[in-house]
């Protein structure tokens, strides 16, 4: 077993486990490990799993797992592969898919592999209980949510309500693009969670060392500048724009054509596999998938099957650039990928790790691997000016959230609490009342202890602390609002945003916690932020690790970043750490790659939007006046040279005023 399957093995016995692992880090194994252990010492009756489309359905097929050690194989008989059925994925069932979901309960085969979309309709069909002492194990489970609307959500709820399976839910990214909860609080609570990240995973690769994200800025049409990006010595997958899109010239066909002839001369099409052939003006050859063209099914069946072909998914020279719209995404399994190309900004965070994730394979002779977002400059319309500064914004999003995914994982106690077990402090060892840093090898997990820090104290917020900051994390950096302000507002405080916008989102994400719990919450959260962007500088002497796509850096540097931060800063303490604006390096990136007339403009967009203290911040703001008056003996002034402690006293001020209007409870 790879370490990840090792952990999650361990925690083989849990009736509800939650595995956070990148892609292609092994989660479909780990899970045969897992659901052989549950059949057969366990007891359970069988094992359902539950894919988001059939051609995932793939990476659970017969393995010989004996042949590696194991004490079993891991088989499925061909009747009860359900993604194996002939049909298109779609919303309406086959019945016939879902009768085959009763009759596989009713036999005494073992294991069951079909889509969400067939195990919903199969569960309102069966009910519930018809899968009890059985084992649902759900992959890419960031496809449900706690919503309402969410109908595989709901059924989950109700299978821990009745708390008669076992669920096993697998993602590489456990977050949504419209920041509902994947799963209620109190539901997330039963599960053990097991975490395996992309530092560790990257760390303990062969080959691949580094992963690169970028964004790139256009003007005009993207195909006119999708050269600069474009690179036909590496092997890559271009994610083209939808039809609907603005980057869209409303011709997905004639749009594949010219990339084609931006690259060199199209010799036609290969009989056998379908991939177009392209000379380059080098005289190289080179072959391109083509998996946007629906028109024929016949050759796009064909081009599909070349690609799944298993006797070519070791040989490197087997295609050379794929062309997508909306396939080769989740579960896409092409360990050559070096680049991922996308032009526009996609419809959420989680589907932009998943294309990310299409280029972390690790494979002989990949030492790096790009992630790179392809987004037009607005024109002079006011409405394109939006649109444009919406996919900026969502852009800086994804960029900041995939740079503390990449990060390693912090371990932060307040000072002098101790050393911890297993962390290596240098030739001096841990040295009490010193600046300390730690680091786990093994791990790449790193302690860092901070002046004033407030510690979670229900378990609840432990384990918050421990598994979910980056969940709270990716809420605070999709939050418009914020990212707006931080990035443009020159008059922003930055505790507006570290203490404020952090604040109310840790509220509102876990509201049964303590006020004392959901401030340890924030300064965890903002801590692993604000760090990670301050690492990420020192780590590329003091310029920035993310931009227009020319500046590359190892992220196994930045754990060095995070060294020289804390030999740098005599005393970090949690104030400091507020006082940072989590956006000052993404604002300096944009500087850099965006147009200084756009650049002018998108700012004056955003200040032209300022707005006076909400009565929720104003409530806010005087709470944290309370604390200014217990720590430092008197009231925040309202003519103070400290922007922060101004900010306070008006929101005091504000609070009082409200009050006296009748605007609280």
């Amino acid at each position: 077993m790879r370490p990840m399957q090792e952990r999650v093995y361990d925690k083989r016995g849990e009736q509800y486990l939650l595995i956070k692992s990148p892609p292609a880090s092994g989660k479909s194994r780990a899970l045969m490990f897992v659901a052989l252990d549950k059949l057969y010492r366990q007891d359970l009756k069988q094992a359902i799993i539950v894919v988001p489309e059939k051609s995932i359905g793939g990476s659970f097929m017969d393995e010989p797992l004996s042949k590696f050690g194991f004490w079993a194989d891991w088989t499925v008989r061909p009747q009860w592969n359900l993604c194996n059925a002939p049909g298109p994925d779609e919303e309406r069932v086959d019945p016939s898919k879902i009768k085959a979901v009763g009759q596989f309960l009713a036999s005494y085969d073992k294991v069951l592999v079909c889509t969400h979309a067939t195990f919903r309709f199969a569960v309102e069909q069966l009910g519930v209980e018809a899968f009890d002492n059985r084992l649902i194990a759900v992959d890419e489970f960031h496809h449900v949510s706690a919503s309402a609307d969410n109908r595989l959500g709901s059924q989950l709820a109700d299978f821990i309500k009745r708390n008669k399976a076992h669920i096993v839910a697998m993602t590489g990214s456990y977050f949504r693009g419209d920041a509902v909860p994947v799963l209620m609080p109190e539901d997330e609570a039963k599960f053990e969670t097991v975490t395996y990240t992309y530092y560790e995973q990257l760390n303990g690769y062969e080959h691949l060392r580094s992963l690169n994200i970028g964004y790139f800025f256009y003007t005009g049409r993207y195909l006119d500048a999708i050269e600069a990006v474009l690179d036909p010595a590496k092997k890559t997958i271009v994610h083209i724009p939808s039809v609907n899109a603005r980057e869209s010239t409303k011709d997905k066909i004639k749009e594949v054509e010219e990339i084609m002839e931006y690259l060199g001369e199209w010799q036609g099409a290969d009989p056998k596999t379908g991939f177009h052939r392209v000379k380059l003006a080098d005289g190289r050859v080179i072959k391109i998938a083509d998996l946007v063209d629906d028109s024929d099914h016949a050759r796009r069946g064909k081009v599909l099957a070349s690609l799944k072909d298993p006797a070519h998914r070791n040989d490197r020279d087997h295609v050379d650039i794929i062309i997508a719209l909306g396939m080769a995404k989740e579960g896409f399994d092409w360990i050559w990928c070096e680049h991922a190309l996308t032009v526009g900004y996609r419809s959420s965070l989680t589907e932009i790790v998943q294309i990310i994730g299409r280029a972390t394979r690790d494979a002989p002779d990949k030492e790096s691997a790009s992630f790179t977002n392809l987004i037009a400059e607005p024109d002079a319309t006011e409405g394109a000016v939006v649109d444009a500064i919406n996919d900026t914004l969502k852009a800086i999003a994804a960029s900041l959230l995939m740079e503390q995914v990449l990060a390693p994982r912090f371990n932060f106690t307040p000072k002098s609490a101790g050393k911890l077990e297993n962390f290596d402090y240098g030739p001096g060892g841990y040295k009490e009342g010193e600046r300390n840093f730690g680091v786990n090898a093994a791990t790449g997990q790193i302690h860092f202890e901070i002046n004033g820090l407030a510690e979670p104290k229900s378990p609840d917020a432990v384990r918050i602390c421990r598994e979910d900051l980056n969940e709270v994390i990716t809420e605070f950096v999709q939050d418009k609002s914020s990212l707006e302000r931080g990035l443009f507002d020159e008059e922003i405080v930055p505790q507006e945003l570290t203490q404020l916008k952090m604040g109310k989102i840790v509220r509102d994400r876990y509201p049964d916690l303590s006020a004392e719990d959901h401030e340890a919450v924030r300064q965890h959260a903002i801590a692993a932020l604000n760090i990670t962007q301050q690492a990420k500088k020192l780590a590329s002497g003091g310029g920035a690790a993310t931009g227009s796509g020319n500046e590359e850096r190892a992220n196994l540097s930045l754990i060095e970043g995070v060294r020289k931060l804390s030999m740098d800063v005599r005393d970090l303490d949690i104030d400091l750490i507020d006082s940072i604006n989590p956006f000052e390096s993404a604002y300096s990136i944009l500087a850099k790659s965006m147009n200084e007339g756009m650049l002018k403009q998108v700012h004056a967009s955003i200040t032209a939007k300022r707005t006076t203290i909400s009565p929720e911040e104003a409530k806010e703001l005087a709470g944290r006046a309370v604390r200014f008056k217990k720590e430092r003996g008197r009231l925040p002034s309202i003519i103070s040279a400290d922007a922060w402690e101004k900010r306070l006293a008006e929101g005091a001020a504000a609070f009082v005023r409200y009050k006296d209007e009748g605007r609280y409870d």
